[in-house]
């Protein structure tokens, strides 16, 4: 009985490190993009902060990409806050996108209209 005890302990404990997937999983590094547009939204929520951009391509065919970047705190620590980037803001981003949904992506680099180059985290953050 306690054998069967410790082993639904261990794998109900097990679980949720379990969720917490590989960005590799979901985003694919041989696919590179580069987005310069308008935020539109932002989440500031765990496990990972996103941010909806939206940007015209050369057609002038507008898409809304969500890019993923490290967590809240992660950002915090490097100096943000929620004001950092807002709606209405301009920024260029660089990452990989997603395997299943091209405008989907994880972020690698993110610079402000006025040249200043923000954290982003690492992938996995």
């Amino acid at each position: 009985m306690s054998r069967n005890l410790a082993l639904l302990t261990a794998l109900l404990l097990a679980s949720p490190a379990a969720a917490h997937h590989s960005w590799t999983a979901e985003y694919d590094m041989n696919k590179p993009v580069t987005v310069k547009g308008t935020v539109t939204k932002v989440e500031w929520t765990n496990p990972h902060t996103h941010f909806y951009v939206e940007a015209k391509d050369e057609k002038g065919v507008t898409t809304t990409w969500n890019f993923e970047m490290a967590s809240t705190l992660s950002l915090e620590r490097a100096g943000w806050s929620r004001k950092t980037v807002q709606p209405g803001d301009v920024v260029t981003i660089t990452g990989f996108a997603g395997r299943n949904a091209v405008e989907r992506a994880v972020a690698s680099t993110m610079t402000s209209a006025d040249g200043r180059e923000l954290f982003v985290g690492k992938p996995g953050q």
